[in-house]
């Protein structure tokens, strides 16, 4: 890979000389749909796949960026001078915007830069290479300035360009799962403390697999907004009978017996979701812990049904690839990832004959849909890194 990307610099630039080498993964949310906003758990981890970058110092205060993936754009040109939002910069508004947001901080860079970007996070997947663009220019921006930031105030000022420049009002659990990601385990994080912990994903003979619904998620916005506020309505309503901010303060036990305060049918069902979620996120950390696999994927199950039946947030061609999946006794666990209607499962299976299994899936779902899926087999990898000449971590 990095010889590829050494090749797109000298194509792009006409040299190669004291590039520094920098990659941040793409993630995953394994279970724990829906519950960030309402002070619960994500389960996310890091993938193998994600967006790379080299990068030359410069001696003015030129920064000139090329990505491979919208070569079309050709290179994106402005200065340290003026770091303000550009539209016609496209995706370039991402490196950018960090920057801005870096210096907004008194991170102020001195010098320019020229960089390279090229990912293979397949687009529209929903695995978040925004984020992943956004972390491997914050950590090259702090490595060639030698500001030595800490990691978690650079994922914080990656949420923070991205809901304040780019404009997406995003949690933090994407930039944090990319920026603190853990080769082999997960991230048990609560998205309103911060607090974290790392369970250990080995998935022995059984492998993750991601699968596109290629439908686009149209609902995905509006329904976000109408579940946020159906949430609220019911700590509103269940806060006249228990002290709590957020749904997921509260176990399913306690919430049985104050449910009766909730007035309308269906936010008892959105915070019935939120909080069985919640549940089921802890209990996943522990099945990892056990490596009980099965266990795993029946809770990824229940997490899927839940979001069909309480949270309405699947749709038909999510529950199609999930419910075909279902149906193979190879497969472990399925569920939606992600905000819904639209986009992506992600999928325990067994390795053993894994694409006659996949290709069964593909059919059934074509079949219902009329649409193709597109299957990606992931490993859970490193967070945001400096790569050495070698592609590997720089322990310097």
């Amino acid at each position: 890979m990095l010889n590829r990307l050494k090749q797109i610099f000298y194509n792009t630039f006409y040299t190669t000389d004291d590039l520094h080498y920098f990659f941040a993964p793409g993630r995953v949310n394994l279970i724990g749909e829906h519950t960030d906003y309402n002070g619960g758990l994500v389960f996310p981890c890091a993938l193998n796949i994600g967006t790379y970058a080299a990068v030359r110092k410069r001696e003015d205060n030129k920064i000139l960026l090329y990505s491979d993936n919208f070569s079309d754009k050709g290179v994106m040109e402005f200065s340290l001078s003026d770091l303000n939002k550009n539209n016609e910069h496209d995706w370039a508004n991402y490196p950018k915007g960090v920057i801005y947001i870096m210096e907004k901080h008194g991170l102020v860079g001195s010098y320019g830069f020229e960089a390279v970007f090229f990912g293979n996070i397949p687009n529209g997947a929903g695995l978040s290479s925004s984020a992943s663009i956004e972390l491997v220019t914050a950590l090259l921006w702090d490595e060639l300035n030698e500001f030595g930031v800490d990691r978690l105030e650079l994922v914080k000022m990656c949420q923070e360009a991205e809901n304040e420049y780019i404009g997406v009002n995003c949690g933090i659990m994407d930039q944090f799962s990319i920026g603190l990601g853990k080769k082999d385990h997960a991230i048990l994080l609560d998205c309103d403390t911060l607090d974290f912990e790392y369970a250990p994903v080995r998935l022995g003979e059984c492998q993750l697999v991601i699968a596109n619904t290629n439908k686009r998620r149209g609902l995905a916005d509006s329904k976000y907004n109408e579940r946020r506020l159906e949430c609220e309505e019911a700590v509103r309503e269940l806060q006249t009978a228990v002290d709590i901010s957020n749904l997921c303060e509260l176990s399913l036990r306690e919430f049985e017996g104050i449910k009766q305060h909730i007035s309308r049918p269906i936010v008892m069902k959105r915070a019935r979701h939120a909080i069985t979620e919640n549940e089921r996120t802890k209990q996943a950390a522990i099945k990892l812990k056990e490596g009980d696999l099965i266990g795993m994927g029946q809770l990824m199950n229940e997490s899927h049904q839940s979001l069909k039946d309480d949270y309405e947030v699947t749709g038909e061609h999510l529950d199609a690839l999930v419910e075909a999946a279902w149906e193979e006794e190879d497969v472990l666990g399925a569920r939606m990832t992600g905000a819904g209607f639209g986009g992506c499962t992600i999928n325990l299976i067994k390795n053993r004959n894994i694409e006659e299994v996949l290709s069964r899936i593909a059919k059934k779902y074509e079949a219902r849909t009329g649409l193709n899926p597109e299957f990606y087999t992931v490993e859970v990898g490193h967070g945001t890194m400096k790569l050495s000449d070698f592609g590997t971590e720089d322990k310097s």
